[in-house]
């Protein structure tokens, strides 16, 4: 019983502990929320007056930017009024000037208009006083004016024909001169070291027991030879040596190199010929590309077609009168090149020109016609310049030269033909054939004077007038064309130029 009451009262006392402590707390918590919101008001209370203060600076510092801006503006606006002042005065003075030039305009066009006036009168009395001054001589304007002329020519003949035989003495001297010292120049330039390469029909052989396997039994190793070469084997009485004959001179080349060849490893038999002639033919192709390549790059033309360069190379295998026909085209090349320099004309057409100017006798032996029509059609065919055609086919007075790079390229090609040791011939040979020339020429009648030109490719026949009329001397050029073409023998082509001309002479005493 008293345990229960103690009990009682422990609970009792733990209640009454556990209100007390409550409301202790609930005391401390409420002091303790004073002391916050009493600092939060004063924080509030400092922020507030910050707040303030900020503001004042802010709004002080708004007055100076409005004021600043506001002085910025009036003075943009006087600026601009200033502006307006001086854009007002010049337009005042530009109408001033304009107004003023409109009147002068107007003052000059009146101006106009009365001159015209007054040259229509001068026009009008020189007219009239044309008119009375051809009444009065009986004579009109044009016959006074060749009776005028007539007179001064008749009182001052004998001045007038002095100082133009002066003029034309000096002139003579004066061009001859300087084109002499153009054309030495550019011999000076291209001085070409040219060691002469003659393609020979003539093959030397070791013994003439040679000769009877070139035949062969029956024949057949000579058949089948010239069968695929394409010229023909002579082998006669002269000792150790047989001739090969044939129009082309690449063929030949092909059959000396292929002989050259089965004479030097001894085995001549139609299967071995078939090889060797193949070989050869291989051989001589790459010499000729190789020889238009070289032709090319020494000449500086690099843009050439392909099948040009070959044809180029082709003449490599070519003579005419014992001179390399692709030397010769070479030097000309350089010749013209130069001539053209000195007198500043069109140098890549000189040039280009002379290179090319004796293409056509790379297949002249296989088409009709003259080297230089051939020439032109294959330049054609190529599609060269038509300035590099005309200065090339003008080179054997076979067309008109038409430009100065023409007359270039013919001289060009004079000089690398008629220099000394250029071409080989035999001298006896050479005027044996310029007599024969100039002896048929001679036969025909009405014929005065010929004269074999141009190392034997032109002749030219004078005829006498009284005699021979423009048609008979027409059908005389073609006479003499003919009666050379079966009575001679001769490279290329002669050129027959028959001239017929009257001077009639006076003498002024």
């Amino acid at each position: 019983m008293n345990q229960f009451i103690l009990f009682l009262i422990g609970i009792a006392l733990l209640w009454v502990g556990a209100v007390l402590g409550y409301y202790a707390r609930q005391s401390i918590l409420r002091k303790r929320k004073g002391s916050i919101e009493a600092k939060l008001q004063k924080k509030i209370s400092q922020t507030k007056v910050e707040a303030e203060e900020i503001l004042e600076k802010t709004r002080e510092k708004a007055k100076e930017v409005v004021a600043a801006a506001q002085k910025d503006s009036d003075e943009r606006r006087n600026q601009i009024l200033k502006t307006e002042r001086i854009l007002l005065k010049r337009e005042h003075t530009l109408d001033e000037k304009i107004s003023l030039f409109e009147d002068k305009e107007k003052e000059f066009k009146e101006k106009v208009g009365q001159l015209k006036k007054v040259k229509e009168g001068v026009l009008e009395l020189e007219e009239k006083a044309k008119s009375e001054l051809e009444k009065i001589s009986g004579l009109s304007k044009e016959e006074a004016k060749k009776k005028l002329l007539e007179s001064v020519e008749k009182e001052h003949q004998k001045e007038i024909l002095e100082r133009m035989q002066k003029l034309n003495n000096v002139g003579e001297e004066r061009l001859e001169k300087r084109a002499k010292e153009i054309i030495t120049q550019a011999i000076q330039k291209y001085g070409l070291s040219q060691a002469q390469e003659i393609t020979t029909t003539t093959l030397a052989l070791p013994s003439d027991e040679v000769k009877g396997r070139i035949i062969g039994k029956e024949g057949r190793n000579i058949k089948v030879f010239e069968k695929l070469t394409g010229v023909e084997v002579i082998v006669d009485d002269t000792p150790e040596a047989v001739i090969i004959s044939g129009f082309s001179p690449i063929r030949r080349q092909i059959a000396k190199v292929a002989l050259e060849k089965l004479v030097q490893d001894g085995r001549i038999q139609p299967a071995r010929i078939e090889e060797v002639v193949s070989s050869a033919k291989e051989q001589i192709a790459e010499q000729i590309k190789e020889a238009g390549e070289k032709a090319v790059y020494e000449t500086g033309i690099l843009d050439l077609h392909p099948k040009l360069v070959h044809l180029l190379g082709r003449l490599y295998f070519r003579t005419s009168y014992g001179q390399n026909v692709l030397l010769h085209s070479i030097e000309v090349s350089h010749l013209a090149s130069a001539l053209a320099e000195e007198l500043k004309v069109d140098v890549e057409v000189a040039r280009r020109a002379g290179l090319l100017h004796d293409i056509g006798k790379a297949v002249d032996q296989q088409i009709q016609g003259s080297h230089v029509d051939i020439g032109i059609k294959i330049l054609e065919r190529f599609d060269e310049k038509e300035e590099v055609i005309n200065a090339m086919k003008a080179h054997h007075d076979e067309y008109p030269a038409e430009s100065i790079e023409a007359i270039l390229v013919k001289t060009a090609d004079a000089i690398s033909g008629a220099r000394p040791g250029a071409r080989k011939d035999s001298l006896e040979n050479y005027l044996k054939r310029l007599k024969e020339l100039e002896d048929i020429a001679l036969s025909f009648p009405g014929v005065n004077r010929a004269y074999a030109i141009q190392a034997g490719r032109e002749i030219r026949v004078f005829v006498e007038p009284e005699q021979i009329d423009d048609l008979e001397a027409y059908k005389l050029a073609k006479d003499i064309a003919s009666r050379i073409q079966e009575e001679l023998n001769y490279p290329g082509e002669i050129k027959v130029n028959v001239i017929r001309e009257t001077r009639v002479v006076e003498y002024a005493r």
